[in-house]
């Protein structure tokens, strides 16, 4: 499913918080959150059970960072995406990506509805690694799969 307007339209923002960062490290949503923090994006990491990850500092939710989030990057288990879209909702957050590799990712088709009840705009597809400065060649490849 091409969505490359959605995807410029998220990667234009400022301030983009990625939910699902893990303090065990090598996830998908930790490569992505310092990947936009390197890239010199306003960058906040969500994860409710842990206080700091590799140094930075973690918030449990969308509602305590100190910046109102732009865009939501969903990096977690399916199942916290659709309670995430609740939150982006309460905040008026006008953009979320649910990140999805190969496997589901953290698509739910539960989440993508609330988003078209929300007004909310959903990508639900690919990674933004596959358009974030230098693409590496695994993710060239991706983009190329996924027909972006």
């Amino acid at each position: 499913m091409l969505q490359l307007d959605l995807i410029h339209e998220f990667l234009d923002k400022k301030v983009i918080a990625v939910v699902g960062v893990s303090r065990n490290g090598d996830l998908p949503a930790n490569h992505i959150y310092q990947k936009f923090k390197q890239l010199g994006y306003e960058t906040y990491q969500v994860n409710p059970n842990s206080e700091e990850i590799d140094g930075d500092k973690c918030y449990p939710d969308l509602g305590g960072l100190p910046s109102k989030a732009e865009a939501v990057l969903l990096g977690g288990r399916p199942e916290v995406s659709s309670t995430t879209i609740d939150e982006c909702g309460e905040l008026d957050i006008p953009i979320v990506w649910m990140h999805k590799g190969f496997g589901q990712g953290s698509y739910s088709e539960e989440a993508v509805e609330k988003c078209n009840k929300a007004g909310i705009k959903a990508i639900v597809n690919g990674c933004p690694l596959m358009f974030l400065g230098k693409v590496d060649p695994f993710h060239k490849v991706l983009r190329w799969f996924k027909k972006f």
